[in-house]
């Protein structure tokens, strides 16, 4: 898992051509005007979710992780925090769907807060739980998650 602010985002376009075409979308974009829905960047290779949401109490989230795709996650606007943890550390409570290639897990993890310009990467190993209430209140969270094949 990466963390880090948009203005840095430069130092990470040496993790490779799909990375640096990812993380220059972001770079480049102003998402407060884009409408919800994906956006092709590289086909099947690249491509982005714009969203927009209430964040949600912990006891409502759930871990999830990836196997055909890094997320590449971008707070545009907004605030919240976001469960990390490896995935040998977790149990898995819903069976791998291919097709949606996401699966649901349970254990424990650490919160990092992701404010306005914040963008993280998470690899397949890294359990995720996204939208989660910052600071013990509600916010609206404009994000953009960028998919990056994980080849």
């Amino acid at each position: 898992m990466i963390v880090d602010k948009i203005e840095n985002i430069n130092l990470y376009f040496e993790l490779g051509e799909k990375f640096h075409i990812a993380l220059s979308y972001l770079k480049k974009n102003k998402f407060e005007n884009l409408k919800n829905g994906r956006y092709e960047i590289d086909g099947e290779k690249i491509y982005a979710s714009v969203m927009r949401y209430q964040t949600k109490p912990i006891e409502n989230g759930k871990w999830e992780s990836h196997k055909k795709y890094i997320d590449v996650q971008f707070v545009a606007e907004g605030k919240e925090q976001i469960g990390y943890s490896n995935i040998n550390g977790m149990t898995v409570i819903e069976k791998y769907n291919e097709d949606k290639d996401i699966q649901f897990l349970d254990g424990r993890g650490d919160f990092i807060t992701a404010e306005k310009n914040t963008f993280v990467i998470l690899f397949p190993q890294d359990v995720h739980m996204p939208g989660i209430l910052a600071d013990n209140q509600q916010n609206e969270v404009i994000k953009v998650v960028v998919k990056v094949k994980a080849e």
